[in-house]
């Protein structure tokens, strides 16, 4: 997926972007950040990423993603905090996806939290 464009629709290449966060070559220095490298994630089936990137006193002990689902397009919403010098945040989005013919939105309010530098998913509300 080198040269196609991110998932996580910022307009760049998946390379220049999510990709950066997803190999370790660079970490999210914005829970925004962290929330787009999240969903292209999901988006490229990377669940190694969601599992490092998830705060451990919430993470499941695995995580399976679904093959069938496909990923089609993020919305951010609305962001508080989770900025260079925030140790917490939140973000509002809309995940679009197609499964079985149909399409879905999952609208989430999601709390993040910077723990020795690092941004961290807590967990999520519906939104």
């Amino acid at each position: 997926m080198s040269p196609e464009r991110c998932p996580c629709g910022t307009g760049l290449a998946y390379a220049e972007c999510c990709g950066r966060l997803h190999d370790g070559t660079a970490a999210a220095a914005t829970a925004e950040q962290l929330m787009r490298s999240r969903y292209s994630a999901f988006a490229v089936g990377d669940a190694a990423h969601l599992q490092e990137t998830w705060d451990p006193a919430t993470r499941p002990r695995s995580l399976t993603l679904d093959p069938a689902v496909r990923w089609t397009g993020l919305e951010v919403l609305a962001t508080t905090g989770g900025g260079l010098f925030d140790a917490e945040g939140t973000v509002t989005f809309r995940a679009h996806s197609r499964a079985g013919g149909r399409e879905h939105v999952q609208a989430e309010h999601s709390r993040f939290r910077r723990v020795g530098g690092r941004w961290l998913y807590v967990d999520g509300d519906p939104a």
